[in-house]
């Protein structure tokens, strides 16, 4: 073998040792470079006021761009530049093409009004069983009485939907994989909710293998909700290139949080907060998290068919107007909630 095969064998295998670091969990240089990158990051857990789910949100028939691009518009306003979506695979079962379709110009609206995306992918969270089509009416007064859970039970009742939905998320996360408009993958939220405990840890360790499988140019993330699942929270913190969390407790507790996510080494992002009631607000949530660098995403932008602005455990089933909304910025037509809170977000934004 000549001298110059063999530095050219030599620099390729160089080459190839690089790119096998760089496909799995990112270093804490490279997610802390990525983040700095960023500027702070602020918005909302985000689904159209008409849409009272995530397939209603996705489906063909009731994929709203007009009120997607109005209610864009409201978060832009007030100097929101990252909004949180929650995908499913059963409008790309029905019709991927259509789907990724869709996706693509979701984002468009978004980037149009210089907001980036944090797509998810599962979700353990309310409804266990959905279906294709058009979904129920919301329930009066009950707080998201129409979610639907991601794959909910069946993924147990039927083991063979895993490979379905490993094709589902590799071909939905290899279309977009070095989209600029997509901040982070987040692969499952709150995994071992609805009392599914440590069942949902296989599909969260395989949503991980398939996400370094595709290598996007994005971080991949699942945000620690409940530190009694030490098994599912624990994973999801040795796993995720960026740390995400929820947090809806007062000041006092979310420092707490904070101050055990830091030792971490990597980037911190607060993908759910806000919720009035429990003390977790704009005024004194925001702050703390903009003086922490930590990227704050608050659930609910609008409120609508979600019923978001009532409380989880405090229903009100004549459908009348909670004293405190729970979650949520603005009504549909965009006046705010509360000109105070609208007015404290500005003012951390810069707007």
């Amino acid at each position: 073998m000549s001298y110059r095969c063999i530095v050219w064998c030599v620099a390729l295998l160089g080459l190839m040792s690089c790119q096998s670091r760089e496909k799995g969990l990112w270093s804490k240089e490279r997610a802390n470079t990525w983040y700095a990158d960023k500027g702070w990051l602020r918005g909302s857990d985000f689904i159209p006021s008409t849409a009272i789910n995530q397939l209603e949100m996705w489906q063909a028939a009731t994929f709203d761009t007009a009120t997607i691009d109005r209610e864009l518009g409201y978060a832009e306003g007030i100097g929101m530049n990252a909004m949180r979506v929650y995908l499913h695979h059963v409008p790309w079962v029905e019709d991927a093409a259509g789907f990724k379709k869709r996706i693509s110009t979701y984002l468009d609206i978004a980037d149009k009004h210089h907001i980036v995306t944090l797509f998810v992918f599962f979700d353990d969270c309310w409804d266990s069983t959905y279906q294709a089509g058009p979904q129920r009416a919301p329930k009066p007064g009950i707080h998201n009485s129409g979610w639907v859970q991601d794959p909910g039970l069946a993924i147990h009742e039927n083991p063979a939907l895993t490979d379905t939905l490993e094709r589902y998320f590799k071909d939905v996360m290899s279309s977009f994989a070095n989209d600029k408009r997509i901040l982070l993958w987040d692969l499952y939220n709150e995994p071992g909710n609805s009392s599914h405990g440590n069942r949902s840890l296989p599909l969260l360790e395989k949503a991980f293998a398939w996400g370094r499988e595709v290598n996007p140019s994005q971080p991949l993330s699942a945000g620690v909700w409940d530190w009694k699942l030490k098994e599912l929270s624990t994973f999801q913190l040795n796993h995720s290139d960026v740390i995400t969390y929820h947090n809806y407790a007062p000041p006092e507790e979310h420092q707490r949080d904070i101050d055990t996510l830091r030792p971490l080494g990597r980037p911190l992002i607060c993908t759910e907060y806000m919720a009035r009631t429990r003390s977790s607000r704009f005024d004194n949530i925001m702050p703390l998290l903009k003086k922490e660098n930590i990227g704050a995403i608050n659930w609910g932008l609008v409120a609508g068919k979600t019923n978001t602005k009532y409380a989880w455990s405090t229903p009100m089933p004549d459908g009348s107007e909670p004293p405190t909304w729970f979650h949520d910025i603005f009504r549909p037509d965009g006046t705010p909630y509360s000109e105070e809170e609208v007015k404290v977000i500005r003012g951390l934004t810069g707007k």
